[in-house]
């Protein structure tokens, strides 16, 4: 397995993988989350591979004061290899050399399988609430 930045001629197999992961939602235009993420520091949008196969992916960021990890999912068909863990690490990598204290994300409180997976990798839940606002409506 490789990891490499993600290449334009990724963006349908990745889709596909999101979905088949169940992370794409209604409100979220993942055409224009990738859009989004090629416009700002897309040297951290991850995929795996295995050959010539799209395996796995995790969109990463750094805003100066906090890392953040969206987007990591591995294909059902891959998962239990270490392959979540080994995009994680990467994702890591790339943010203590941008000089991140700490890395934060996402995951939906019913998603137990998630949430054991991160507490594994050492990976603590803080005691916090997650606010958002739309700014721009994808649909």
């Amino acid at each position: 397995m490789k990891i490499r930045p993600f290449q334009p001629a990724d963006e349908d197999t990745v889709i596909g993988l999101w979905q088949a992961c169940g992370l794409t939602r209604p409100w979220n235009d993942p055409h224009r989350d990738i859009q989004r993420k090629l416009g700002e520091q897309p040297e951290l949008f991850l995929v795996a591979v295995e050959g010539e196969t799209l395996i796995g992916t995790a969109m990463v960021g750094f805003d100066g004061h906090r890392g953040w990890v969206y987007y990591l999912a591995v294909s059902p068909q891959h998962r239990r290899l270490s392959l979540g863990r080994a995009l994680m690490q990467e994702a890591e990598r790339l943010l203590t050399e941008r000089g991140c204290p700490k890395i934060n994300l996402l995951v939906r409180s019913s998603n137990t399988e998630v949430l054991a997976f991160y507490d594994k990798l050492g990976y603590t839940r803080d005691d916090v609430v997650s606010l958002g606002r739309r700014l721009i409506h994808d649909h």
